[in-house]
Formats: structure tokens, C-alpha cells, sequence
């Protein structure tokens, strides 16, 4: 009898082991989804900085619209820069780095503007171009270290264009495309001449490409003054297979999506003037894209899904990221059913609310275009508190412990107790980046703040408003 036992429960120890396994297995890892994870805090669950001293600052041409990425003692960042060329660099974050830009891409390699923030995969990184008014866009695979390149993937079609970022699992990248609806792209492996390559390999084979096209150089150079030197467009192009592609031409999917088990979500807008689309919350499968259950939604859903054990919640906007028309501003913020797609709650909100939500303990955090951070009751959908930024805001919150942090559209951090943001007292520190020493570069905060290794990353943008095309920055703020 007593081995019996000892065989029930080394049996259920290894059941217990192997759906634990499996449940991870069907996670993201930590920054291989927008904002870091599914509940979209921003954050790697230590403390953010507990004063604004700002460690560092990179000025810059670019306008920084995604969120910035950090990884390890690297920051990743995608922007637009003159004539809405793509622009991606890799920063280190170390205080007193002597080289600050480690690795950047831009055009020919880049063929379209990038606002996509990326994933990262094991030693590689994903992310897409395009934006709203390009057609066609391209997804990029590159070795996280050097920036090399390792493949990419095409999807081409009218309103198609990769802006918000992968979400990573089990070596398959799930992106929505706009008018291309959501996509499932495999990673590790790519076809080049025909033949399939895992991703080291593709680095040697990349190697020794850009190895041979500099020595051809070199020799027509001596014949001809006028011969190009090679750039890595000029690189063979591996490409992954496609698994799955759902809502093409039907749905518009701008927003990054989550991936929670063996479910996709993806929020679809409907775009008035194009009359295309449908504005929606769809669940889907992951091994075959189909559609498990799909929510109408009141307006359209730019920051996309954010989720909490059983909870999705899910943000909207009666506008996009247009500072032009904040005024009379709309918006919501709703919690469904993650099995069935049922709704839990709905709250109409006084501003747009264009970003996603941050989910915390029992709060769903969410800022709007008319100034204000609201916090929600997960369960119930009862405020919690409100807190006046002062100034409009496009960007999603970051939660670091009980911290909220959130970037204005003046260039102004705030730092926000979570449990008490009823009471402006209790905001814990703000700076302003027009005006800190360590910057004086005034500009909007589209992407939203990271933290990571206690310190807040955060960028600029200035498309639009009152400085306009002036200088933007990379700012990094830290106790040490």
C-alpha cells in the first residue's frame, strides 16, 4: 500500500511538473511582448527610481513614437527620422558609456518608417515597419548584439503595415499587420535558396556574404573609382514561414496583441475615412488563428489588449495620436471575459484613451488626452482614483512596484503613489525634460516610460505641436 501511495504522488508530481512546464512554455519571456508582459506594466517587478535624477540623456533628430526596450545593459529604440525614414538603434544604458549609440539601422536596410517597438527572442530581436498611411511593410529578425541582420519576412497589401510589436512564444512571432489582420511567422528557422537554415547558421551565412561582397569591393574599387561599397540590403534574403494569417483585408490590427496560453488576442479598429475594418476584440487560436470569440467594442482600440489571470482589458479613443484634435476627446475602458469574451465591466471615460491599460494587483490603470490618470477596480470597475497630469497624454502608464509612472505631452514624468493617486500630495517626484538641466529638450511622450534594473527609460517625439521638429532625447533616470 505504501508504495502505491509513493507511486500516486510521484505521479502527480510529474503531472503537477508537466503542466507547470507547459503553462510556461505558452508565456512570453520578459520584453518578448509589448511593455514587458500581458498585464503591459513596463516594467521587470523591482522598484523604479525613487527620485528624478537623471543619469543620462542622448539628444537626438528622431521622434521616438513606440516605447523604448531594455534588455540586459542595452536599450532599444525605433523612430522616425528625416522624411519619415526608419530608424533603429541599440543603446547602452551603462551611465558613463563612452559610445552611447552601439549599432543603428536605417534606409536602404530599412525600407519603411519603424514605430514598432521590438521583442526580443533568445540573442535575436523582432520587430516591423510601416505605419498608418504606407502600404506593405516588412518583418525584421537581428542579432540583438551586433545588429546584424538574420532574415525578414514581407507582407505586402494595401493599408498593411507593422506597428505594434511581436509578441514572442515558443519560437513563433504573432504580430497584427493592419488591413493584414494577425499574423503567426515561425523564427527559428528560414528558407534561403530553398533550404531551410536555423538562425546560427544564418548568422555564418550572413558573415561570410558581407565577408565576400566587401572583398569584391576592394578589388572594383582599384578599376573603378566610382563603385559602391556593399550595405546589408545587398545581403541574401532568408525568409520565414508564414504558419497562420487571420482577418486579412477584414480587420485592422494596429495594436500590439497578447498571447495567453493557447489563446491570441487582437484588437481590430475600424478606420471612418477609409471605411475599412472591423472594431473589435477577437480571440483566436494559436496553432490554427481561428476565432474562437470576437466583442464589439465602442470606439476604436489603438493601445490593445492588456490581461490578469482571467480578466482582458481592453482601452479606447474617439481619436488617434493626432494632438490636433484632443479637443472633445472620447473614450473607455472595459474588462471581458478571457474563455468566453463576456463583459465584466464598461466605464465611459471623459478623453481619449489611446493607450493601453497597466494592470496591477487589483488596478487597471489607464491615462487620457484630457490630463488625467484614472485607476479601476479590476473586479468591479469602481474608480479608484484620479490624479491631474495637467496636460494631455497619449502615453501608457508603467507600474514598478506601487509606483505608476506616465509621460506627458509636455515632456513632464510623473511619479504617482499606486494605492493613493486620489491626492496630488502624494505624487511622488515629476521632472520636466524641457526644462532639466541634464536635457532642456522639450518634447511629447508617445511610446510611454520602461523600467527596468530600477531605473525609467523613457524618449521623446515632436511630430507635432508647438516644438515641432525640434531636437527630441533619450533620457534615462536612476538613483545610480
Amino acid at each position: 500500500m505504501t508504495d502505491l501511495n509513493n507511486f500516486r504522488l510521484l505521479f502527480s508530481i510529474l503531472v503537477g511538473a508537466t503542466v507547470v512546464s507547459a503553462a510556461r512554455a505558452q508565456s512570453p519571456d520578459p520584453w518578448s511582448t509589448y511593455r514587458g508582459n500581458a498585464q503591459r506594466t513596463a516594467s521587470d517587478g523591482q522598484a523604479g527610481p525613487a527620485s528624478p535624477k537623471i543619469l543620462w540623456a542622448l539628444k537626438s533628430k528622431d521622434n521616438y513614437i513606440a516605447s523604448p526596450l531594455p534588455s540586459g545593459n542595452r536599450l532599444y529604440v525605433s523612430g522616425l527620422g528625416a522624411f519619415n525614414t526608419g530608424q533603429f538603434a541599440c543603446l547602452s544604458t551603462e551611465p558613463n558609456a563612452k559610445t552611447r549609440v552601439l549599432w543603428a539601422k536605417t534606409t536602404p536596410y530599412l525600407k519603411l518608417p519603424t514605430v514598432s517597438s521590438p521583442g526580443v527572442y533568445k540573442d535575436y530581436l523582432i520587430f516591423g515597419d510601416g505605419m498608418h498611411q504606407t502600404n506593405g511593410a516588412l518583418l525584421y529578425c537581428l542579432d540583438a548584439a551586433a545588429g546584424a541582420p538574420v532574415w525578414r519576412h514581407s507582407v505586402p497589401g494595401t493599408l498593411v503595415h507593422l506597428e505594434g510589436s511581436p509578441t514572442i512564444v515558443d519560437g513563433k512571432a504573432y504580430i497584427g499587420g493592419g488591413a493584414g489582420g494577425v499574423l503567426c511567422i515561425e523564427i527559428d528557422k528560414a528558407t534561403l535558396n530553398q533550404k531551410s537554415h536555423d538562425l546560427p547558421s544564418l548568422q555564418k551565412i550572413m558573415a561570410q556574404a558581407m565577408k565576400d561582397l566587401q572583398a569584391k569591393y576592394e578589388i572594383d574599387r582599384k578599376i573603378d573609382k566610382f563603385a559602391i561599397p556593399p550595405n546589408e540590403d545587398n545581403l541574401p534574403k532568408a525568409d520565414p514561414k508564414r504558419l497562420w494569417q487571420e482577418g486579412k483585408d477584414k480587420w485592422h490590427v494596429d495594436a500590439p496583441v497578447s498571447v495567453i496560453g493557447d489563446k491570441v488576442l487582437a484588437c481590430s479598429a475600424y478606420l471612418d475615412k477609409e471605411q475599412v475594418g472591423d472594431r473589435a476584440l477577437f480571440c483566436m487560436d494559436t496553432k490554427s488563428g481561428k476565432v474562437i470569440w470576437r466583442a464589439a467594442l465602442k470606439l476604436n482600440p489603438w493601445g490593445g489588449p492588456s490581461v490578469l489571470g482571467d480578466t482582458v482589458v481592453v482601452s479606447g479613443s474617439s481619436i488617434g495620436y493626432d494632438f490636433g484634435v484632443l479637443k472633445g476627446a472620447k473614450g473607455f475602458i472595459a474588462a471581458y471575459d478571457l474563455k468566453k469574451g463576456e463583459l465584466k465591466w464598461h466605464k465611459d471615460i471623459a478623453g481619449g484613451v489611446v493607450a493601453c491599460a497597466a494592470l496591477s494587483g487589483n488596478s487597471a490603470v489607464v491615462s487620457a488626452t484630457d490630463g488625467k490618470v484614472r485607476a479601476f477596480d479590476l473586479a468591479t470597475g469602481e474608480r479608484q482614483w484620479i490624479y491631474d497630469a495637467k496636460m494631455p497624454l497619449f502615453a501608457p502608464v508603467a507600474i514598478a512596484k506601487d509606483t505608476v509612472y506616465v509621460g506627458d505631452l509636455r515632456g513632464v514624468i510623473h511619479a504617482i503613489d499606486l494605492k493613493s493617486g486620489t491626492d496630488p500630495r502624494t505624487a511622488s517626484w515629476k521632472v520636466d525634460l524641457g526644462t532639466a538641466k541634464e536635457t532642456q529638450a522639450p518634447g511629447m511622450i508617445y511610446g510611454g516610460p520602461v523600467v527596468s534594473g530600477g531605473r525609467l527609460f523613457v524618449a521623446t517625439c515632436n511630430l507635432q505641436g508647438p516644438n515641432a521638429g525640434k531636437e527630441t532625447v533619450v533620457v534615462c533616470i536612476g538613483d545610480k
